[in-house]
């Protein structure tokens, strides 16, 4: 097994969106991709979002070419090649990776042998090439080949332009991770968020890697600027959103982080907070398991509780 096959596995482990993006070292082994399919909603415009195992993909397609956000893992790039062939036949110029995290870059490698130029925030390439460490549970993902590497990367925001076609992409600081982008289809009223939001289920706050609850509000209330009742939302998880349920998935993140604050400024620790089970009413629309609830709480507290670190920004 090839590296960035090793870091799609470890990350996947780590991040696995059905057990809300966390799992313990002992976690079952990957799901057996054969038997994955591949789901494409149409989202007009010539978008198409396409669900299969691991992150969301938005699929907008030019006159000429095609972007793609997010390419999940690698054993499943042909899949995904013909799942959008069956809606375009035009070739993928650009995919863009709305963060570092496996199942989302898994796919970097072999589109990018593809001929598609890969492009991500300057801090995504900077952790794949470092190699990163699961602040939850330890798992250590190791660094990706150079192949898989963001070839394109930016600082601040960036616009792809093909014809018939504008991408808006904008970094979000130190919200699901350091790296995050959201990419804005104006035309077509589509919005790829990546994990910023996952619709219908708490999100993974990555707080060793940059994350924080504070930066995946601001998020949303980027998001709520942008969007307005016929907006489509393509989540890091879940299922197609409006702009209803970023607006419920916005205010539990504010409860969220209120209730931590205070237990924070009471000086509990990490091992109380859990005990106290701050969001037992919000863990039915939210948490899909008890360790999605338990990591909730852990990820928040960590968000408000440790010492900010420093972002570097350095990338070739």
């Amino acid at each position: 097994m090839n590296n960035v096959k090793i870091a799609a596995v470890a990350t996947m482990m780590a991040f696995s969106a059905p057990a809300f993006a966390q799992t313990p070292p002992t976690a079952p082994p990957p799901p057996d991709f054969s038997k994955v399919e591949i789901k494409t909603t149409d989202l007009g415009d010539n978008c198409y979002m396409l669900e299969g195992q691991g992150g969301n993909i938005t699929v907008a397609a030019a006159t000429d070419a095609i972007i793609m956000v997010d390419g999940e893992f690698v054993p499943l790039h042909d899949k995904i090649k013909s799942a959008i062939a069956v809606v375009s036949n035009l070739p993928i110029k650009y995919l863009v990776n709305t963060h570092f995290h496996g199942d989302h870059t898994g796919g970097n490698e072999p589109f990018a042998k593809d001929g598609v130029t890969i492009v991500a925030e300057v801090n995504v390439k900077n952790r794949l090439a470092a190699g990163t460490t699961n602040g939850l549970t330890g798992v250590q993902t190791p660094p990706a080949p150079q192949a898989a590497l963001p070839t394109k990367i930016y600082t601040g925001a960036y616009k792809i332009r093909l014809r018939g076609r504008v991408a808006d992409l904008k970094h979000i600081a130190n919200a699901h991770t350091d790296g995050d982008t959201y990419v804005w289809f104006k035309t077509a009223n589509v919005l790829a968020t990546g994990d910023t939001f996952t619709n219908g289920r708490y999100p993974n706050i990555d707080f060793a890697n940059g994350g924080n609850i504070k930066g995946m509000i601001a998020a949303a209330d980027t998001y709520l600027k942008l969007a307005n009742a016929k907006t489509r939302i393509v989540p890091g998880h879940g299922p197609l959103a409006d702009r209803a349920a970023l607006l419920e998935y916005r205010n539990m993140l504010v409860t969220a982080r209120d209730r931590m604050a205070k237990l924070v400024k009471e000086g509990k620790s990490e091992d109380d907070v859990v005990a106290a089970k701050p969001f037992s009413d919000l863990d039915a629309k939210w948490a899909p398991t008890e360790l999605a609830a338990k990591n909730f709480i852990r990820v928040v507290y960590h968000s408000l509780a440790d010492k900010p670190k420093e972002t570097s920004k350095k990338g070739a």
